[in-house]
């Protein structure tokens, strides 16, 4: 996948979903990805992580709730954001029951569908269920879990090594100092110095990097440490 937010657009209405995704992606931060049909959008959602997701009510082939429900039992937790023809609590409370967390009616205003976006992708980035992608991999922190989908590769990480790359991805591409880092994960010690971080880091590009020496998705940088889009 792309480098950015990865958003999956679920509607039939080929219009919409080529305007939604060719303004989407003027925005440097996101990327999309669009599926027609529920079926065709479930199999996508069960092969790749998704920042959030915008769902159609009204689908081809199965209700847009449905879908919805459908994918929370199969284990997806991005946000899902519902698009809905009529704004009446009637159709919003089903979708709200089937795992929706928004919703948006149309016709809507660019500028509010993407305010609703950045708060959703806010939000679920600091909760306890937020997946990251870094490199080739899609991390789960609560699970200390990296995932390589092409290569069908997993990678288990100790609480210390999940915890220094969360705090790295929640830094987006800006440098993390190595005293931040030593705060954030270890806390104040005075037993715990940039030795033991630095031991860290090295396990850490054992596990995830091609070639450890030449680091291309952990990397130094001046005072610190950051993460390759």
């Amino acid at each position: 996948m792309t480098n950015g937010k990865q958003i999956l657009i679920i509607d039939d209405d080929t219009v919409l979903v080529e305007m939604l995704s060719e303004q989407l992606r003027l925005h440097e931060e996101f990327a999309t990805v669009s599926a027609a049909l529920g079926a065709e959008a479930l199999e996508l959602s069960k092969k790749d992580y998704y920042d959030v997701i915008i769902l159609d009510v009204g689908l081809p082939d199965m209700d847009g709730r449905e879908v919805c429900r459908l994918m929370r039992c199969n284990g997806v937790r991005s946000p899902i954001i519902m698009l809905m023809g009529v704004d009446s609590d009637a159709d919003k409370i089903p979708g709200l029951d089937a795992g929706a967390n928004d919703y948006i009616t149309k016709p809507f205003r660019l500028s509010v569908l993407l305010a609703r976006l950045r708060a959703h992708i806010r939000h679920h980035e600091h909760s306890d269920e937020a997946v990251f992608t870094i490199g080739p991999y899609t991390f789960q922190p609560t699970n200390k879990l990296l995932l390589n989908m092409v290569e069908n590769k997993k990678v288990r990480l100790t609480d210390k090594e999940a915890a220094i790359l969360k705090y790295l991805c929640r830094a987006g591409d800006r440098t993390v100092g190595r005293d931040a880092l030593l705060d954030e994960v270890w806390g104040y010690s005075t037993d715990v110095t940039t030795h033991t971080l630095e031991t860290h880091v090295y396990r850490l590009r054992q596990k995830i990097e091609d070639d450890p020496s030449s680091a291309q998705i952990l990397v130094t940088a001046p005072g610190g440490y950051r993460l390759v889009p």
